[in-house]
Protein backbone atom coordinates (compact mmCIF):
# COMPACT_ATOMS: atom_id res chain seq x y z
CA UNK A 1 0.00 0.00 0.00
CA UNK A 2 1.31 3.44 -0.95
CA UNK A 3 1.94 5.70 2.06
CA UNK A 4 1.10 9.36 2.62
CA UNK A 5 4.83 10.05 2.36
CA UNK A 6 5.03 8.53 -1.12
CA UNK A 7 2.00 10.46 -2.36
CA UNK A 8 3.61 13.71 -1.15
CA UNK A 9 6.85 12.73 -2.84
CA UNK A 10 4.81 12.44 -6.02
CA UNK A 11 3.43 15.94 -5.48
CA UNK A 12 6.97 17.27 -5.07
CA UNK A 13 8.05 15.62 -8.32
CA UNK A 14 5.12 17.28 -10.08
CA UNK A 15 6.00 20.68 -8.59
CA UNK A 16 9.51 20.45 -10.07
CA UNK A 17 8.01 20.45 -13.56
CA UNK A 18 7.27 24.14 -13.09
CA UNK A 19 10.74 25.21 -11.93
CA UNK A 20 11.53 27.07 -15.19
CA UNK A 21 8.11 28.57 -15.84
CA UNK A 22 6.15 29.67 -12.74
CA UNK A 23 8.12 32.75 -11.65
CA UNK A 24 7.17 34.94 -9.84
CA UNK A 25 4.76 32.35 -8.45
CA UNK A 26 6.00 29.33 -6.47
CA UNK A 27 6.31 25.81 -7.89
CA UNK A 28 3.46 23.68 -6.52
CA UNK A 29 2.41 20.08 -7.13
CA UNK A 30 -0.80 18.24 -6.16
CA UNK A 31 -1.91 14.60 -6.04
CA UNK A 32 -5.51 13.52 -5.35
CA UNK A 33 -6.16 9.99 -4.06
CA UNK A 34 -9.47 8.17 -3.66
CA UNK A 35 -9.60 4.68 -2.10
CA UNK A 36 -5.92 4.05 -2.76
CA UNK A 37 -6.05 5.18 -6.41
CA UNK A 38 -4.51 8.36 -7.80
CA UNK A 39 -7.42 10.07 -9.55
CA UNK A 40 -5.88 13.48 -10.21
CA UNK A 41 -2.45 15.04 -10.63
CA UNK A 42 -1.48 18.61 -11.39
CA UNK A 43 1.16 21.28 -11.07
CA UNK A 44 1.28 25.02 -11.48
CA UNK A 45 2.59 25.61 -14.99
CA UNK A 46 3.02 29.38 -15.16
CA UNK A 47 1.89 32.60 -13.50
CA UNK A 48 -1.65 33.58 -14.42
CA UNK A 49 -2.71 30.01 -15.20
CA UNK A 50 -4.61 27.61 -12.88
CA UNK A 51 -2.83 26.45 -9.74
CA UNK A 52 -1.79 22.87 -9.07
CA UNK A 53 -4.95 22.00 -7.13
CA UNK A 54 -7.24 23.21 -9.91
CA UNK A 55 -5.40 21.17 -12.55
CA UNK A 56 -5.57 18.07 -10.33
CA UNK A 57 -9.27 18.62 -9.58
CA UNK A 58 -10.07 18.94 -13.28
CA UNK A 59 -8.42 15.58 -13.90
CA UNK A 60 -10.15 13.94 -10.94
CA UNK A 61 -13.63 15.21 -11.77
CA UNK A 62 -16.35 13.65 -9.59
CA UNK A 63 -13.80 11.24 -8.12
CA UNK A 64 -12.45 14.14 -6.02
CA UNK A 65 -15.43 13.74 -3.65
CA UNK A 66 -14.28 12.21 -0.33
CA UNK A 67 -10.71 12.04 -1.69
CA UNK A 68 -7.43 12.88 0.05
CA UNK A 69 -5.35 15.70 -1.40
CA UNK A 70 -1.55 16.02 -1.15
CA UNK A 71 -0.24 19.46 -2.03
CA UNK A 72 3.26 20.91 -1.58
CA UNK A 73 2.07 24.37 -0.47
CA UNK A 74 -0.96 25.45 1.54
CA UNK A 75 -3.93 26.08 -0.79
CA UNK A 76 -4.49 29.79 -1.35
CA UNK A 77 -7.48 31.46 0.28
CA UNK A 78 -7.42 34.78 -1.55
CA UNK A 79 -8.37 35.90 -5.04
CA UNK A 80 -5.43 36.98 -7.17
CA UNK A 81 -5.11 36.29 -10.87
CA UNK A 82 -7.01 33.06 -10.17
CA UNK A 83 -9.80 32.15 -7.67
CA UNK A 84 -8.96 30.64 -4.25
CA UNK A 85 -7.89 26.99 -4.39
CA UNK A 86 -9.23 26.39 -0.88
CA UNK A 87 -12.76 27.20 -2.09
CA UNK A 88 -12.35 24.86 -5.08
CA UNK A 89 -11.36 22.00 -2.75
CA UNK A 90 -14.36 22.67 -0.53
CA UNK A 91 -16.69 22.73 -3.53
CA UNK A 92 -15.23 19.43 -4.80
CA UNK A 93 -16.06 17.76 -1.48
CA UNK A 94 -12.59 16.42 -0.63
CA UNK A 95 -12.28 14.69 2.73
CA UNK A 96 -8.70 15.46 3.83
CA UNK A 97 -5.84 17.73 2.75
CA UNK A 98 -2.14 17.21 3.47
CA UNK A 99 -0.14 20.44 2.92
CA UNK A 100 3.63 20.02 3.05
CA UNK A 101 4.11 23.61 4.24
CA UNK A 102 2.17 26.75 5.11
CA UNK A 103 2.15 29.73 2.77
CA UNK A 104 5.26 31.75 3.85
CA UNK A 105 3.46 35.06 3.38
CA UNK A 106 2.82 36.19 6.99
CA UNK A 107 -0.40 37.89 5.87
CA UNK A 108 -1.74 34.64 4.43
CA UNK A 109 -0.11 31.75 6.31
CA UNK A 110 -2.64 29.33 7.75
CA UNK A 111 -5.76 31.00 6.34
CA UNK A 112 -6.14 28.46 3.55
CA UNK A 113 -6.06 25.56 5.99
CA UNK A 114 -8.47 27.36 8.34
CA UNK A 115 -10.90 27.79 5.43
CA UNK A 116 -10.73 24.03 4.77
CA UNK A 117 -11.12 23.17 8.44
CA UNK A 118 -14.15 25.41 8.78
CA UNK A 119 -15.74 23.48 5.92
CA UNK A 120 -15.27 20.20 7.81
CA UNK A 121 -12.22 19.02 5.86
CA UNK A 122 -9.53 17.26 7.86
CA UNK A 123 -6.15 18.97 7.50
CA UNK A 124 -2.55 18.06 8.22
CA UNK A 125 0.61 20.08 7.52
CA UNK A 126 4.37 19.47 7.74
CA UNK A 127 4.72 16.26 5.73
CA UNK A 128 8.04 16.61 3.83
CA UNK A 129 8.12 20.29 4.73
CA UNK A 130 11.89 20.68 4.22
CA UNK A 131 11.76 19.11 0.75
CA UNK A 132 8.82 21.32 -0.19
CA UNK A 133 10.68 24.42 0.99
CA UNK A 134 13.63 23.56 -1.26
CA UNK A 135 11.33 23.97 -4.27
CA UNK A 136 10.88 27.71 -3.70
CA UNK A 137 13.79 29.31 -1.81
CA UNK A 138 13.30 32.65 -3.58
CA UNK A 139 9.57 32.91 -2.99
CA UNK A 140 10.02 32.01 0.67
CA UNK A 141 12.88 34.49 1.20
CA UNK A 142 10.89 37.31 -0.43
CA UNK A 143 7.80 36.56 1.66
CA UNK A 144 9.70 36.30 4.94
CA UNK A 145 12.44 38.92 4.51
CA UNK A 146 11.18 41.28 1.78
CA UNK A 147 14.24 40.60 -0.35
CA UNK A 148 15.22 38.01 -2.95
CA UNK A 149 17.11 34.81 -2.24
CA UNK A 150 20.64 35.71 -3.40
CA UNK A 151 22.74 32.99 -5.04
CA UNK A 152 26.33 33.80 -6.03
CA UNK A 153 27.85 31.69 -8.80
CA UNK A 154 31.62 31.55 -9.19
CA UNK A 155 34.13 29.53 -11.18
CA UNK A 156 37.66 29.06 -9.87
CA UNK A 157 40.87 27.17 -10.41
CA UNK A 158 42.21 24.62 -7.94
CA UNK A 159 44.18 27.43 -6.28
CA UNK A 160 41.07 29.56 -5.82
CA UNK A 161 41.48 32.04 -8.69
CA UNK A 162 38.68 33.45 -10.83
CA UNK A 163 40.56 35.46 -13.47
CA UNK A 164 44.09 36.21 -14.58
CA UNK A 165 45.66 39.50 -13.47
CA UNK A 166 44.75 40.91 -16.89
CA UNK A 167 41.08 40.18 -16.22
CA UNK A 168 40.92 37.26 -18.67
CA UNK A 169 38.52 34.62 -17.35
CA UNK A 170 37.23 32.60 -20.36
CA UNK A 171 36.98 29.78 -19.76
CA UNK A 172 37.88 28.59 -16.28
CA UNK A 173 35.21 25.93 -16.01
CA UNK A 174 34.30 23.13 -18.41
CA UNK A 175 31.51 23.10 -20.98
CA UNK A 176 29.54 20.76 -18.72
CA UNK A 177 29.74 23.31 -15.89
CA UNK A 178 28.70 26.14 -18.17
CA UNK A 179 25.63 24.15 -19.26
CA UNK A 180 24.84 23.53 -15.59
CA UNK A 181 24.99 27.29 -15.00
CA UNK A 182 22.47 27.79 -17.80
CA UNK A 183 19.97 25.75 -15.81
CA UNK A 184 20.65 27.85 -12.71
CA UNK A 185 20.00 30.97 -14.78
CA UNK A 186 16.78 29.49 -16.13
CA UNK A 187 15.44 28.98 -12.61
CA UNK A 188 16.20 32.57 -11.61
CA UNK A 189 13.98 35.63 -11.56
CA UNK A 190 16.89 37.90 -12.43
CA UNK A 191 20.64 37.84 -13.09
CA UNK A 192 22.78 40.47 -11.38
CA UNK A 193 26.22 41.64 -12.46
CA UNK A 194 28.46 44.68 -12.09
CA UNK A 195 29.85 47.13 -14.60
CA UNK A 196 33.33 45.63 -14.20
CA UNK A 197 32.15 42.31 -15.62
CA UNK A 198 30.26 44.05 -18.43
CA UNK A 199 33.31 46.10 -19.45
CA UNK A 200 35.68 43.13 -19.22
CA UNK A 201 33.60 40.40 -20.90
CA UNK A 202 30.59 42.08 -22.61
CA UNK A 203 28.35 39.15 -21.55
CA UNK A 204 24.75 38.56 -22.64
CA UNK A 205 23.78 37.00 -19.29
CA UNK A 206 20.85 35.15 -20.85
CA UNK A 207 19.63 31.54 -20.92
CA UNK A 208 21.09 29.85 -23.98
CA UNK A 209 19.58 26.39 -23.58
CA UNK A 210 16.67 25.59 -25.88
CA UNK A 211 13.10 24.93 -24.76
CA UNK A 212 13.60 21.26 -25.63
CA UNK A 213 16.74 21.06 -23.46
CA UNK A 214 14.83 22.55 -20.52
CA UNK A 215 11.73 20.46 -21.20
CA UNK A 216 9.43 23.48 -21.53
CA UNK A 217 7.26 24.97 -24.26
CA UNK A 218 9.17 28.26 -24.32
CA UNK A 219 12.27 29.62 -22.60
CA UNK A 220 11.59 32.34 -20.02
CA UNK A 221 14.46 34.82 -19.98
CA UNK A 222 15.28 36.17 -16.49
CA UNK A 223 15.55 39.91 -16.04
CA UNK A 224 19.10 41.25 -16.20
CA UNK A 225 20.36 43.81 -13.71
CA UNK A 226 23.60 45.81 -13.95
CA UNK A 227 25.04 47.90 -11.11
CA UNK A 228 26.89 50.80 -12.73
CA UNK A 229 27.48 53.66 -10.28
CA UNK A 230 29.04 56.07 -12.81
CA UNK A 231 27.01 54.85 -15.83
CA UNK A 232 29.95 53.60 -17.87
CA UNK A 233 27.95 51.05 -19.83
CA UNK A 234 27.76 51.37 -23.60
CA UNK A 235 24.34 51.41 -25.31
CA UNK A 236 25.80 48.70 -27.56
CA UNK A 237 26.53 46.31 -24.66
CA UNK A 238 25.20 42.81 -25.34
CA UNK A 239 23.44 42.62 -21.99
CA UNK A 240 21.19 45.50 -23.11
CA UNK A 241 20.57 44.18 -26.60
CA UNK A 242 19.59 40.58 -25.87
CA UNK A 243 15.97 39.39 -25.65
CA UNK A 244 14.47 40.06 -22.23
CA UNK A 245 14.27 42.96 -19.79
CA UNK A 246 17.41 44.74 -18.61
CA UNK A 247 17.73 47.42 -15.91
CA UNK A 248 20.84 49.44 -15.10
CA UNK A 249 21.04 51.00 -11.63
CA UNK A 250 23.26 54.06 -11.35
CA UNK A 251 23.80 57.15 -9.17
CA UNK A 252 24.15 59.41 -12.23
CA UNK A 253 21.34 61.63 -13.50
CA UNK A 254 20.84 60.38 -17.03
CA UNK A 255 20.67 62.58 -20.10
CA UNK A 256 19.44 61.27 -23.45
CA UNK A 257 18.08 58.16 -21.75
CA UNK A 258 16.40 57.13 -25.01
CA UNK A 259 19.77 56.09 -26.44
CA UNK A 260 19.89 53.15 -24.00
CA UNK A 261 17.86 50.10 -25.13
CA UNK A 262 16.95 49.27 -21.51
CA UNK A 263 15.64 50.81 -18.31
CA UNK A 264 17.96 53.18 -16.43
CA UNK A 265 17.10 53.79 -12.77
CA UNK A 266 18.93 56.48 -10.79
CA UNK A 267 19.48 55.89 -7.08
CA UNK A 268 20.24 58.76 -4.72
CA UNK A 269 23.66 58.82 -3.07
CA UNK A 270 27.28 58.30 -3.99
CA UNK A 271 27.07 54.51 -3.91
CA UNK A 272 24.35 51.94 -4.52
CA UNK A 273 22.98 50.74 -1.18
CA UNK A 274 22.74 46.97 -1.68
CA UNK A 275 20.27 46.40 1.15
CA UNK A 276 17.94 49.09 -0.18
CA UNK A 277 18.33 47.66 -3.69
CA UNK A 278 17.23 44.22 -2.48
CA UNK A 279 14.04 45.72 -1.02
CA UNK A 280 13.41 47.43 -4.35
CA UNK A 281 13.91 44.17 -6.27
CA UNK A 282 11.58 42.29 -3.91
CA UNK A 283 8.89 44.90 -4.56
CA UNK A 284 9.25 44.01 -8.24
CA UNK A 285 8.52 40.34 -7.41
CA UNK A 286 12.08 39.14 -7.95
CA UNK A 287 12.34 35.92 -5.97
CA UNK A 288 15.69 34.36 -6.82
CA UNK A 289 18.57 36.66 -7.73
CA UNK A 290 21.41 34.86 -9.52
CA UNK A 291 24.71 36.75 -9.25
CA UNK A 292 27.54 36.43 -11.77
CA UNK A 293 29.96 39.20 -10.96
CA UNK A 294 33.51 40.07 -10.00
CA UNK A 295 35.14 39.86 -6.60
CA UNK A 296 34.20 43.42 -5.55
CA UNK A 297 30.42 43.05 -5.92
CA UNK A 298 30.45 39.47 -4.62
CA UNK A 299 32.50 40.59 -1.63
CA UNK A 300 30.16 43.50 -0.93
CA UNK A 301 27.11 41.23 -0.97
CA UNK A 302 28.80 38.77 1.39
CA UNK A 303 29.96 41.58 3.71
CA UNK A 304 26.39 42.93 3.91
CA UNK A 305 25.09 39.45 4.84
CA UNK A 306 22.97 39.32 1.69
CA UNK A 307 24.22 36.02 0.28
CA UNK A 308 22.03 32.96 0.84
CA UNK A 309 23.92 30.46 -1.29
CA UNK A 310 27.31 30.20 -2.99
CA UNK A 311 27.87 27.84 -5.90
CA UNK A 312 31.48 27.36 -6.92
CA UNK A 313 32.73 25.33 -9.87
CA UNK A 314 36.33 24.29 -9.22
CA UNK A 315 38.35 23.40 -12.32
CA UNK A 316 41.46 21.16 -12.18
CA UNK A 317 44.13 23.71 -13.09
CA UNK A 318 46.45 26.28 -11.46
CA UNK A 319 46.34 30.00 -12.32
CA UNK A 320 49.08 31.37 -10.06
CA UNK A 321 49.60 34.02 -7.37
CA UNK A 322 48.86 37.10 -9.48
CA UNK A 323 45.41 35.87 -10.57
CA UNK A 324 42.27 37.27 -8.92
CA UNK A 325 40.41 35.71 -5.99
CA UNK A 326 36.75 34.95 -5.33
CA UNK A 327 35.73 37.74 -2.94
CA UNK A 328 37.22 41.17 -2.30
CA UNK A 329 37.14 41.32 1.51
CA UNK A 330 40.18 43.36 2.65
CA UNK A 331 38.67 43.95 6.10
CA UNK A 332 39.18 40.27 7.03
CA UNK A 333 42.56 40.39 8.77
CA UNK A 334 42.44 37.72 11.49
CA UNK A 335 41.27 34.15 11.73
CA UNK A 336 38.41 35.22 13.98
CA UNK A 337 37.06 37.36 11.11
CA UNK A 338 36.54 34.37 8.83
CA UNK A 339 33.11 33.87 7.28
CA UNK A 340 31.97 30.36 8.14
CA UNK A 341 30.19 28.29 5.49
CA UNK A 342 28.06 25.17 5.60
CA UNK A 343 28.72 22.84 2.65
CA UNK A 344 25.33 21.60 1.44
CA UNK A 345 26.40 19.61 -1.61
CA UNK A 346 29.51 18.47 -3.49
CA UNK A 347 29.33 16.76 -6.87
CA UNK A 348 31.26 16.25 -10.11
CA UNK A 349 30.17 18.23 -13.17
CA UNK A 350 32.22 17.04 -16.13
CA UNK A 351 35.87 17.44 -15.07
CA UNK A 352 34.99 20.06 -12.48
CA UNK A 353 33.72 19.84 -8.91
CA UNK A 354 30.68 21.88 -7.91
CA UNK A 355 30.38 23.06 -4.29
CA UNK A 356 27.12 24.41 -2.94
CA UNK A 357 27.65 26.32 0.30
CA UNK A 358 25.57 28.41 2.66
CA UNK A 359 26.92 31.15 4.96
CA UNK A 360 26.41 30.05 8.55
CA UNK A 361 24.39 33.20 9.19
CA UNK A 362 21.84 31.85 6.69
CA UNK A 363 21.64 28.32 8.14
CA UNK A 364 18.05 27.52 9.14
Amino acid sequence: MISDLEYMQGAIRLAKKGMYTTDPNPCVGCVIVNRGEIVGEGWHRRAGEPHAEINALQQAGERAKDATVYVTLEPCSHTGKTPPCADALVKAGVKKVFAAMLDPNPLVAGKGLIRLQQAGIEIESGLLEAQAAELNPGFIRRMKSSRPFVRVKLAMSLDGRTAMASGESKWISSEASRNDVQRLRARSSAILTGIGTVLADDPSMNVRLSAAELGVEAVRQPQRIVLDTRLQISPQAKIMNTAGDCTVYTTVNVENEDRYPCTIETIDGQQIDLRALMKKLAAKEINLLHVEAGSVLCGALLKDDLVDEIIVYMAPHIMGDSAKGLFHLPELQQMKDRIALHIKDVRSIGNDIRFTAQPQSRAD
